[in-house]
């Protein structure tokens, strides 16, 4: 088969670099790709992938380059180009392509389409509401004694999202989002949220229009800095499984959500097809959704593909087809963590191209894979070309060997500025987990 993969992020670079490995795969182009992805090489016949320069959200001339390549599948990674339709373009054309339509993608793209989802079909998910005026999104916030959760409606690449301990903190958030704009269009609406306690994993499925396949949990950490501290990010890190989460535990939870999203889909006359990714909130009253994402996670992609052992193009091949139902999701017992290094002042301004050293040292550890994120090749020296960076990414026999491996790995690692958590997977440790 001949793959294109749409985005250039560490995402891409794993669904790329896990493609790759299947004996199925006799071509890959990436568009626009980074300097990792361009490194890969197929299985099949060692041919290098191929990196083309056409952005994610260039929906025509993807469909250019996937027919003049004659490809038999693309795998999209980012939300924008399935925000935006690429799924319903391609398949238009005739061309068979893994995610989600856009009328589905809209899950994801609109926040308060998603929270009014949830509330009519029954999916457990946060309290809140949905305002265009930035007066009636303040009194909610205020009807919930300030401490609430501010989100932009739009896509804003995962950081969109203000915690607020105080009716100040909500004000200013409101005005940040609809009144300065700091996400740009992704704030002319906001959905106010009631603020959760428990603990926040990642739950991602599988899903052919019928059936949903669960993946093992993860755990993303999103603020900036060390102890949650900061800004809230991309995401500077993952681990997945989580010690403190039982298989039946991930069972009920997953049927809780999963179910009532299903028949909501069916109400509403979504055919979901690709991945669905919801962040969960586990509380005392049971799980909580905290928003919808209709792709893969970043950095979840990362560790859960280092600890899949199914062939990941049968898979995606069977989302698209409707056949889950036959397909096999096999997964190694070992654990799998990865710290995001990042460019200085992420995850707001930052400098590229900032040379990076050490990364044949960092490859060279066992069972240690340096997924590639903000990346480019420049005068024959790979630089930063990004906010988050790298993603460096370790297996080991249980959680504390994962994540020392992966440490050992970014302290070969090298660039100007370089900033990344230093406590990834640690409070699942210190839990006794």
């Amino acid at each position: 088969m001949r793959v294109l993969v749409v985005g250039s992020g560490g995402r891409e670079h794993a669904l790329a670099w896990k493609l790759a490995q299947s004996p199925h795969v006799e071509r890959m182009v990436c568009a626009p790709g980074n300097a990792g992805i361009a490194a890969e090489r197929l299985a099949r016949n060692g041919t290098s992938v191929e990196c083309v320069s056409i952005g994610a959200e260039d929906l025509p001339s993807l469909l250019t380059l996937a027919l003049e390549r004659r490809i038999d599948l693309t795998v999209v990674g980012p939300d924008h180009p399935l925000a935006l339709g690429i799924v319903d373009l391609f398949e238009e054309r005739g061309l068979r392509i893994f995610g989600p339509s856009r009328a589905a993608a809209r899950l994801e793209s609109s926040k308060a389409f998603a929270q009014q989802f949830m509330q009519k079909h029954g999916v457990p998910a946060a309290a809140g509401g949905a305002f265009d005026d930035a007066a009636a999104a303040k009194r909610f916030a205020a009807s919930l004694g300030g401490r609430c959760v501010v989100k932009a409606d739009g896509l804003a690449l995962g950081k969109g999202v203000l915690l607020c301990a105080s009716l100040e903190e909500a004000e200013r958030a409101v005005d940040r989002i609809m009144v300065e704009r700091a996400f740009g269009a992704a704030g002319a609406r906001v959905v106010v949220q009631e603020w959760l306690e428990g603990v926040e994993i990642s739950l991602h499925a599988l899903c052919d229009g019928e059936v949903a396949r669960v993946f093992p949990a993860s755990q993303d950490h999103k603020r900036a800095l060390d102890g949650d501290r900061g800004p809230n990010t991309g995401g500077m890190g993952a681990y997945s499984p989580i010690p403190f989460l039982t298989d039946a535990e991930l069972t009920r939870v997953a049927t809780r959500i999963l179910e009532p999203f299903l028949r909501g889909c069916a109400a509403e006359g979504i055919d979901y097809h690709g991945i669905l990714y919801p962040g969960i909130m586990l509380t005392a009253s049971g799980p909580r959704v905290l928003e919808l994402n209709a792709r893969f996670g970043d950095p979840e992609t990362q560790v859960y593909l280092t600890r899949l052992t199914s062939d990941l193009l049968e898979l995606l091949d069977a989302s698209v087809s409707g056949a889950l139902e036959r397909a096999r999701l096999e997964w190694s017992a070992r654990a799998s963590l990865c710290v995001v290094m990042a460019s200085a002042g992420y995850p707001e301004r930052y400098a590229p191209g900032e040379v990076i050293a050490g990364l044949d040292a960092a490859a060279a550890l066992p069972e240690t894979k340096v997924f590639h994120a903000g990346t480019a090749l420049k005068d024959g020296k790979i630089v930063t070309s990004g906010g988050r960076v790298l993603g460096v990414t370790a297996l080991g026999g249980d959680l504390e060997a994962a994540r020392s491996a992966a440490y050992a790995a970014v302290e070969r690692i090298h660039f100007e500025g370089a900033q990344y958590r230093k406590d990834i997977g640690a409070r699942a440790l210190r839990a006794g987990a």
